[in-house]
């Protein structure tokens, strides 16, 4: 009987410690779900109440809009009647009212333009116009500022495709063929983007470079553009669009290259897919990836100090060292490091 006893106190103190603890994990859990559903509650809110405030100023810009359009023809017809009557008979109250009406038409055309500026204020001021598959905006983190922007836009051999294969199969086919190249076209588009950004009280510099390094604007080496208008930006992009992907990667001429501007750039750019295969001097023969790592730190001592360096990377195959090369210049120089999908941009 003591032995019956002492298992029955046993199990009923499992039983009493299985349920304090299973209570407490419930009470636990419940008191989790409370808070993530009060902070759901609260972000469904703040997204209402942006909704609702985004409708009503889309309403009154429309309800302005209207107002101008009935006061512009209640103006035209007044002329018209003033118009049919002698000038002698002209009354001042006319005249009045003519003034009255050009006053209220200027003062509903101020309130449309501000409205209008207040509902498209996250277009920004780009220099030219580019527009995505499906009209799409990302979140990249790169910045394009500055007064004197350089661009680097890597033009060997390699960014005719994404694998070895690829890139050898390319190189041997003619002109149109290497232009038609999914990453070379990809590249364009993604030139095309960051020209877009650049501010029109900039200027500019737009470098292509493989185992030489020039400007897309024939004659230009070594001075900078004007971004306003964004005339000089169209032809450096189109003069891009005339340059063949051919020869390795010399990425030390391409920083030499900055080196000589002046002034110096505020910020450079760099669209490449790997570390560089030649130094300053072309070298025949393959290349393994501990010499394309000392290329790439000689590149780096030619650097000018000081200067942010955005680099957008399209990795290529057998280069695993690129990304975090590429990541600790970015960070180190203080610009940004953007490794984009193939949909981009």
């Amino acid at each position: 009987m003591s032995f019956l006893d002492c298992m029955s106190c046993g199990l009923g103190a499992v039983i009493l410690l299985f349920m304090v603890i299973n209570h407490s994990t419930e009470v636990l859990a419940t008191d989790t779900n409370r808070d993530v559903a009060e902070n759901v509650s609260q972000l469904e809110a703040e997204v209402l109440e942006k909704r609702q405030a985004r409708k009503q100023l889309a309403a009154a810009l429309e309800e302005t809009e209207r107002k101008q359009k009935a006061a512009k023809a209640q103006a035209a017809r007044l002329e018209e009647s003033v118009d049919e009557i002698p000038e002698k008979k002209t009354s001042d109250d006319s005249e009045q009212r003519i003034a009255s009406l050009s006053s209220e038409l200027k003062s509903l055309e101020a309130e449309v333009q501000e409205l209008k500026q207040s509902t498209e204020s996250d277009k920004g001021d780009a220099t030219r116009s580019f527009t995505g598959d499906g009209n799409r905006q990302y979140l990249t983190g790169v910045k394009v500022g500055g007064r004197r922007i350089l661009i680097l836009v890597d033009a060997s051999a390699s960014m005719l495709g994404d694998t070895i294969l690829d890139v050898i199969r390319r190189r041997n086919m003619d002109t149109s063929n290497k232009l038609r190249s999914s990453k070379w076209r990809r590249t364009l588009k993604t030139v095309d983007w960051v020209t877009t950004q650049v501010p029109t009280s900039s200027q500019f510099q737009l470098y292509a470079f493989n185992t030489e390094t020039k400007a897309t604007i024939s004659g230009t080496d070594g001075s900078w553009q004007n971004a306003a208008g964004g005339t000089r930006l169209n032809a450096a992009v189109q003069g891009l669009r005339q340059v063949v992907p051919g020869e390795g990667t010399s990425l030390i001429n391409a920083f030499a290259a900055a080196k000589r501007l002046s002034p110096a750039p505020d910020s450079i750019f760099l669209i490449t897919d790997g570390l560089p295969t030649q130094g300053n001097k072309v070298r025949k023969g393959s290349v393994d990836g501990n010499q394309r790592a000392r290329y790439y730190r000689d590149a780096i001592d030619t650097l000018p100090r000081g200067i942010p360096v955005n680099v957008i990377l399209f990795p290529m195959e057998g280069d695993p060292l690129a990304p975090s090369a590429y990541w600790q210049l970015a960070q180190a120089s203080g610009g940004s490091f953007l490794s984009p999908s193939e949909s981009w941009p």
